[in-house]
């Protein structure tokens, strides 16, 4: 049986020294000011630590572990799973007897132990194609996805509510009664009309801020459990 790895970081004795960028030469002020954020990032040392491909790992595992979203030998389905940090949980946590199916328009390394499909979830046949490869429906519908920023806050909203609305569309279609729908949001009004939707269509919608997203960012999840069926 996999190990469940554990959602802690690692603690080391003494203070720990920040990290400074030793040279700013062809690098924007802002491109310094990331990569001094990613060298002190306890997230990121973890993530490099135990084998994720990204910090968003940790994220997957703190909402699992609160609200019980894979279960052991679930079909679970990882949307916009690039660059495969959330498969990789998935895998894990769904267990051998599990079923992990990564999509992404854009083409990925292979995860170990999940199926990845180079395909538009958007795409008239995504449904019924992801399905037939399942062997059924779905227990747990994921989405990390996010649109290129722009850098104009109202845009860059309207485009990430705009992915979480065709991700919970999708959802509708693949999910089993009962199932879970993860998807990343952002502060502000539109939330409030999708938020109706779920609530129609799931037993329990709450907001989730999960420690390993930074305390900085407009980013929440989205958490509805209880899929109630399709009509």
């Amino acid at each position: 049986m996999t190990k469940k790895k554990s959602t802690s970081l690692p603690t080391g004795s003494g203070r720990k020294l920040k990290v400074t960028v030793k040279t700013a030469r062809g690098r924007t002020t802002g491109q310094v000011k990331w990569l001094q954020r990613q060298l002190n990032d306890p997230y990121v040392a973890a993530a490099r630590t135990q084998g994720y491909r990204s910090r968003a790992a940790f994220k997957l595992m703190e909402m699992d572990d609160r609200h019980k979203l894979i279960p052991r030998g679930g079909r679970i389905v990882d949307l916009g799973a690039a660059p495969g940090g959330w498969t990789q949980v998935a895998v894990e946590r769904a267990g051998p007897k599990g079923t992990v199916v990564g999509l992404d328009i854009s083409p990925m390394e292979a995860v170990t132990g999940a199926e990845i499909l180079h395909l538009d979830f958007l795409a008239e046949d995504a449904p019924d194609r992801l399905k037939a490869i399942m062997g059924g429906e779905a227990d747990a519908v994921l989405s990390d996805m996010a649109a290129p920023a722009t850098g104009h806050r109202a845009t860059d909203h309207m485009k990430i509510m705009a992915l979480c609305e065709a991700a919970l569309s999708f959802a509708q279609e693949v999910l089993k009664p009962g199932g879970a729908f993860v998807c990343k949001v952002q502060r502000g009004g539109t939330e409030g009309q999708l938020l109706q939707t779920m609530k129609r269509d799931f037993r329990t919608v709450a907001h989730v801020k999960p420690p390993a997203s930074r305390a900085d960012s407009a980013e929440m999840y989205v958490v509805a459990l209880g899929f109630r069926g399709r009509a």
